[in-house]
């Protein structure tokens, strides 16, 4: 066959972990941003009215932190990595990023973001299902 290269690729485990990471880099990123200025994380909490701010600082890290694991580290448990981050990410549109409340340049740059943020979203879609969702056997 003319393409059976890019088959050896996308099949290749060093690609597929390499896309996992680089799906997954947003998370990571902001779980180690946030885990060294943690202060500023909880203040973060306290601005967006999430109560307490300490407890969702927290319960955001590890999120993060355990979603991204899951996701790049194990394949039977991709689509509860997968799944956790694609609802973080689908709740801090309203929680953060509310452009219909806003006017003008700020509610345009909140748009793109939560477009963004959609396709972050479908992107964990993806990843969930080509990783065979829950019913995959495969060892961890």
């Amino acid at each position: 066959m003319k393409f059976d290269w890019v088959n050896a690729i996308v099949e290749n485990r060093g690609f597929q972990i390499l896309a996992r990471v680089v799906l997954t880099l947003p998370f990571w990123g902001a779980a180690i941003e946030h885990g060294i200025g943690f202060k500023g994380w909880v203040g973060a909490m306290a601005h967006f009215n999430l109560n307490p701010p300490l407890f969702f600082a927290v319960f955001t890290l590890l999120t993060l932190a355990v979603g991204t694991i899951l996701v790049v580290f194990t394949n039977k448990w991709v689509w509860l990595g997968a799944g956790a981050l694609g609802i973080f990410t689908f709740l801090t549109i309203f929680i953060a990023h509310a452009f219909w409340d806003m006017k003008g340049a700020e509610a345009q740059n909140e748009f793109h973001t939560v477009l963004e943020h959609m396709a972050i979203i479908g992107g964990l879609m993806v990843m969930a299902s080509l990783a065979g969702g829950a019913s995959r056997s495969n060892p961890a």
